[in-house]
């Protein structure tokens, strides 16, 4: 009795650069609910490994890559050249070249002071801030209030969604599946720790050289040594048993890995 090979995991990705996603995301507009993801190393392992997280990227309007270290790996291992648009590089030059003093700007997750200070340095009057408790996404209760926050403050120009991975994802798709919120959400990690002072993001020279991982792990080794130097090297292992595709802008989802 022959037994069917296992289904090849496939993650679709974006190939806008940053220039390009500013453009896009200016244009959203405040008609219908979609949602940013930023794929890392970390999340494309956690992608390989969970389904549901691979069903919060299926649903997901956009999916940027984050990492250049993921760039790199994917150009050597699948032939493939893509941009990179970072969670925090965009979410920094959506509040310094997009957004304005008066749109209405939601963002979940951070502290009252990051929020102050967004306001503070960007002139924001509209912006509507809510933190949901640690461990949130595992309670209904706790779900559904974040949930009825964001749709009491739609529509908005953003929203911005800063409560780790996986469960800023998770509850993108949440807000998706009431139908009741305009405006485009991004699933935006620790970006605002940095815009906002309290981590210090890497040099671009070091940005450059792809070590930006080897930044963070010196300046948090005790949080972050078992994602970058245990978890982090089974990429290899996903990379090579899994399928990359490259959405191609005002196209359909075409596959462009070197079948090689």
């Amino acid at each position: 009795m022959s037994v069917a090979p296992k289904e090849r995991i496939v993650l679709f990705l974006d190939d806008y650069d940053l220039p390009e996603f500013l453009a896009v995301a200016a244009g959203f507009g405040q008609d219908r609910f979609g949602f940013v993801v930023t794929p890392n190393v970390d999340h494309l392992i956690r992608y390989h490994d969970d389904a549901a997280f691979r069903d919060s990227y299926a649903a997901a309007e956009y999916v940027l890559l984050d990492s250049r270290l993921l760039a790199r790996l994917l150009r050597l291992m699948k032939g493939l050249a893509l941009p990179v648009c970072t969670g925090a590089d965009l979410t920094a030059a959506l509040f310094s070249t997009v957004i304005r003093p008066s749109d209405r700007i939601v963002l979940i997750g951070g502290t009252v002071a990051q929020a102050g200070r967004l306001a503070g340095l960007y002139g924001l009057s509209n912006i509507h801030h809510f933190d949901p408790p640690m461990g949130f996404i595992k309670d209904p209760a706790a779900v559904r209030e974040c949930v009825e926050f964001v749709e009491a403050h739609s529509p908005f120009r953003f929203c911005f969604i800063a409560v780790g991975s996986p469960q800023q994802e998770a509850l993108a798709v949440q807000i998706q599946s009431r139908a009741r919120t305009r405006g485009l959400a991004l699933c935006i990690g620790a970006a605002l720790n940095f815009i906002t002072g309290s981590e210090k993001r890497a040099p671009q020279w070091i940005q450059r050289l792809t070590l930006e991982w080897l930044y963070r792990l010196l300046q948090n080794p005790r949080r972050l040594a078992r994602r970058y130097l245990v978890r982090g090297p089974r990429i290899i292992t996903c990379l090579r048993q899994d399928r990359i595709e490259v959405r191609r802008r005002g196209a359909t989802a075409s596959s462009l890995e070197n079948p090689y």
